[in-house]
Parts: structure tokens; sequence; C-alpha cells
């Protein structure tokens, strides 16, 4: 696995994980506001990360 590989499999975990946190902060809107802050808290984090991510990987062509 090169690097390039390496970089796409981390923003397709990132993703996932940042979609999951999202969904856990809208469910928990009505029922606990702060347990819902703070999963919209990490997942603002974690999409910061999926940005820096993807500036790494923005130059390089998809290989066929």
């Amino acid at each position: 696995m090169n690097r390039i590989d390496s970089l796409r499999t981390t923003e397709n975990r990132l993703n996932q994980r940042y979609k999951a946190l999202v969904e856990q902060a809208y469910n928990f809107r009505h029922t606990d506001p702060a347990l819902s802050d703070i999963f919209e808290y990490k997942s603002i984090k974690l999409l910061n990360k999926l940005n820096r991510l993807k500036y790494l990987v923005r130059d390089v062509p998809v290989q066929i």
C-alpha cells in the first residue's frame, strides 16, 4: 500500500466517524443538549482534520 492509498483510507475512516458524530449530535439535540454540544464539538474538530487531509490529497491524480 502506498502513501496515497493510506491517506485515502484514513480519509474514508475519518469521514465515517464524522458522519456518526453528526448523527449522534442530532439525535441528542432534544433529549440532552449538553451531550449534543459535545458531539458537535468533536465532529467539528474531526472535520478540521478531514479538511487538512483533503488538502494533502488534492493534487494527486487518480490512478486507474
